[in-house]
């Protein structure tokens, strides 16, 4: 898997920070985009190269088609290809459904769904042309339920939108060698979250405990292999058993 190179969307914090790092360590060149941690993404590209892989990190607002689709010709040209996409931006505010605003709604979409289909329609031809390719999207461990979200509604429908473009992408892309697979994460120490939070979380997984992104990391790392290579169109729940 050496000499691969990674993109990776939300790359400056969490799981995306993560799995970079982990990449790098393993030989890739990844780049990953923010769209305000830039000290926090440079942190990250600096490491990386500490690891002895090229980093790169890029200021991108994926919401924004043609800023999404120049970003990955950016990295193209640069580096000659991409082989791994990686979406794991996906912010989201708690507003009650009645209580939304217009904007409020559509920056849900914007920065969860879109930036998906931007990103994996740019990448897609040069997968194509090479025979190889993964795809990643960070859905949420309880989207495949189609529960009531009064307070997520807009940022819950994006997240179950994602699942439906994993699986048609995979549908379309798995001729050329490529896959294309969610991850869906429960609660994940990412550190957004204060501990008393997380404690009080940890009472309402069946497996006791809340996940560590070294979890989120794991998967990832399978789903990037040749290992992975029949595994396609899959949700995989990365939750401890919550939500299912």
């Amino acid at each position: 898997m050496e000499g691969r190179v990674a993109l990776i969307t939300g790359g400056a914090r969490g799981i995306g920070r993560a799995i970079a790092l982990d990449l790098a360590g393993r030989g890739w060149d990844v780049a990953i985009c923010y769209r305000k941690s830039g000290e926090e993404g440079q942190a990250v590209i600096d490491s990386a190269r500490q690891k002895g892989a090229t980093g790169w990190a890029l200021q991108c607002d994926v919401s924004d088609a043609k800023a999404a689709q120049a970003m990955v010709k950016q990295v193209e040209q640069e580096w000659g290809r991409i082989d791994a996409l990686i979406n794991c931006a996906g912010p989201y505010h708690r507003v009650d459904l009645l209580e939304e605003s217009l904007e409020g709604w559509h920056s849900m979409f914007d920065t969860n769904l879109h930036p998906a289909f931007y990103l994996s329609r740019a990448v897609a031809p040069g997968m194509i042309a090479r025979k190889w390719g993964r795809i990643l999207c960070f859905s949420m461990a309880n989207a495949d339920q189609l529960i009531a979200q009064p307070q997520l509604t807009a940022h819950y429908i994006a997240k179950v939108g994602l699942l439906v473009l994993t699986r048609s992408l995979a549908r379309v892309l798995a001729p050329h060698g490529i896959t294309v697979n969610a991850i869906s994460p429960g609660f994940i120490d990412s550190g957004s979250a204060a501990e008393e939070e997380l404690a009080g979380m940890a009472k309402r997984i069946p497996a006791g405990y809340v996940g560590a992104v070294e979890d989120a990391v794991a998967v990832a790392r399978f789903l990037l292999s040749d290992e992975a290579r029949y595994v396609n169109g899959a949700n995989i729940h990365l939750s401890g058993a919550w939500g299912i």
